[in-house]
């Protein structure tokens, strides 16, 4: 379903412990009851931080100015990552040569690439930390022409990764946004024109830059590394592609939607697994979830599965069918889905629908990047490391296979009704209808992580060691650990003993949590609403074969930011065909990105 503004209210509702956890900070109410908890601002933004304005580096061939190795918090809590690099299209400099490779640069007012002036150009900052894991920093200078040569300014900041724990990741990049403003002056750009982009973790992470603006929850986090004081670290604009996100009801939402794929449970792991879909529609059910007339989306009793019926059941439905829809409208027959990327269970895809690259191969257009995981931050970078971002995944067996060439959308049906009848084609519409959540998911969506795809039993997710220190693993699923406590498993005291804990800043579980989830701050009906400055713009894009998360993560996110009168525009949609990738209708993530955010600020 691709949403733009289209009035949705949101959803919310996590459970009392989760709350009484949060509830502990500081908190003020305005008069419509919202927490006012963001970050008092000043006109002082006070740091020893400084930017040399005589240490610039240049690339005749590509007409750049770039610095790397920039510090942006006065006491790092590890040197290796905490540092930036901002690479500037030529023409917003004036630059004197040093004589000793370096020059010192000073803002060209004047100057301006396309659209874009010194004082107007966006800034965009790459966000890849698969499976929450660090971003190493640029430490070798790396062109990333396709955004400097459309005028805009590229920030790379290195950031701590999941083995630190839990807010670290999104509190270094928060650190790196506030000196930007500080050095605001120095460098070209309009530092109020941030947008972060990412996928998996670091969509995720993207989407928590976009969600957490000034969030007074990571203050503390923020003054132990000496970040900048005074200054925002809210951001513009937020492209997340399959942000591996709300992680507070994540286990309870995988198995709501792809518990019905899993073969070979013991007794009381199917318990648990119908336990926790049991709990998911619990959740929407309080969550107030309305549509756009203001009617009531709920989760029902079925006859078949868990909570398959209802309004909120026919919302999901409608998007798997929606994207179906959008498939064959954009597709092009004969249509070979061997170059499609129409990979199942989680794997990576590849192109958009019609083949426009081969199957598995990453969109090579957002800058030239080094290897996997390298620094620059292309979507080469991202879509490579993502496959390495040593998250736990099954193989999954069964479900449609779709292999060769189509000659007609109508043979292209009939082979995702090659096990069972689950869709309905009329060819004088070229339009399809779907039978049910559950058939779908049976041929396309097979869960591909174990029981606890996020908080697994074991702690063996990475997830677990996001929310645990020091590269330890800790349970953090509130949620699950009741489930298993009213099942008596053998698990609950694991979890009973793990939600207990504070880190070294004496911040519970439960709290870095909600620091990590999105809806938090987003849906009125949560704690952390009003409590931050969300970004105005947002894009989302997910392929919706992945078996990595349940597809309501994203559609979540998309209906909570069309309620938020806060949000100017959310481009959100599900891509046929695809999985775990930068997932497009038509087209390449990086054209489709770098237009996007030009529409943002037209």
């Amino acid at each position: 379903m691709s949403i733009t503004r289209r009035g949705f209210l949101g959803m919310g509702a996590v459970s009392a412990a989760f709350l009484a956890a949060c509830g502990a900070q500081n908190t003020q109410t305005n008069s419509s009851g919202e927490v006012t908890n963001s970050v008092a601002l000043t006109d002082e933004i006070s740091s020893n931080l400084a930017l040399d304005s005589s240490a610039w580096g240049y690339d005749a061939e590509n007409d750049v100015y770039y610095q790397l190795g920039i510090s942006y918090c006065e006491k790092p809590a590890d040197e290796s990552y905490e540092q930036l690099a901002i690479l500037v299209p030529g023409a917003y400099f004036t630059g004197t040569d040093n004589g000793d490779g370096t020059y010192t640069c000073e803002v060209n007012e004047t100057g301006t690439v396309g659209s874009y002036t010194a004082l107007t150009a966006p800034i965009v900052m790459p966000v890849n930390t698969p499976g929450y894991s660090a971003q190493s920093p640029m430490s070798d200078y790396s062109a990333q022409t396709a955004y400097t040569g459309e005028g805009i300014v590229y920030v790379h900041a290195g950031c701590r990764g999941r083995d630190a724990g839990a807010p670290a990741g999104v509190v270094d990049l928060k650190a790196a946004v506030r000196f930007l403003r500080l050095v605001k002056d120095q460098i070209a750009g309009d530092v109020e024109r941030i947008f972060t982009f990412g996928m998996s973790g670091g969509g995720a992470q993207s989407a928590l830059m976009g969600a957490t603006g000034d969030s007074e929850l990571y203050e503390p986090y923020l003054q132990a590394i000496g970040a900048v004081s005074g200054a925002s670290d809210a951001v513009l604009g937020s492209m997340d592609w399959c942000p591996i996100t709300g992680l507070d009801v994540a286990d309870e939402a995988y198995e709501w939607m792809m518990g019905c794929t899993r073969s070979g449970l013991s007794d009381d792991e199917q318990a648990i697994s119908t336990a926790l879909a049991e709990d998911y529609a619990a959740w929407v059910n309080a969550a107030g979830i309305t549509d756009e007339s203001g009617a009531m989306l709920e989760l029902a009793e079925s006859g078949e599965g868990t909570y398959q019926a209802g309004s909120y059941y026919e919302r999901v439905r409608e998007a798997i069918e929606e994207s179906l829809n959008n498939f064959l409208a954009d597709t092009e027959f004969p249509y070979d889905a061997s170059s499609s990327g129409g990979m199942m269970g989680g794997a990576p895809g590849g192109g958009a629908p019609g083949g426009e690259r081969p199957s598995g191969e990453a969109p090579n257009d957002m800058g030239e990047g080094g290897p996997s995981g390298a620094p620059g931050g292309s979507m080469t970078d991202m879509a490579a490391a993502e496959q390495n971002d040593d998250i736990s995944r099954t193989q999954t067996t069964g479900g449609v296979s779709l292999s060769g060439t189509y000659e007609t959308a109508a043979d292209y049906v009939a082979a995702l009704n090659a096990d069972t009848e689950w869709v309905s084609y009329d060819e004088a519409t070229n339009t399809a209808t779907i039978s049910s959540v559950a058939d779908f998911c049976v041929a396309l969506k097979q869960a591909s992580k174990s029981l606890g795809a996020f908080d697994q039993l074991d702690r063996g997710q990475g997830e677990n060691t996001l929310f645990g220190e020091d590269g330890s693993a800790s349970h953090f699923d509130a949620r699950m650990a009741q489930v298993l406590n009213g099942l008596g498993s053998s698990y609950a005291a694991d979890y009973d003993e793990d939600l207990a804990r504070v880190d070294a800043l004496g911040t519970s579980v439960a709290t870095r949590v909600a620091m990590y989830t999105p809806l938090y701050y987003l849906l009125p009906s949560e704690r952390g609403y009003g409590s931050s400055e969300p970004a105005r713009h947002w894009r989302i894009r997910t392929g919706i074969e992945q078996g990595d998360t349940s597809l309501t993560t994203e559609l979540n996110l998309a209906l909570a930011l069309e309620a938020d009168s806060r949000v100017e525009s959310v481009d959100f949609a599900t891509v046929w065909g695809q999985g775990h990738t930068q997932a497009e209708r038509t087209g390449t993530a990086g054209q489709n990105f770098i237009a996007w955010v030009a529409d943002c600020l037209a």
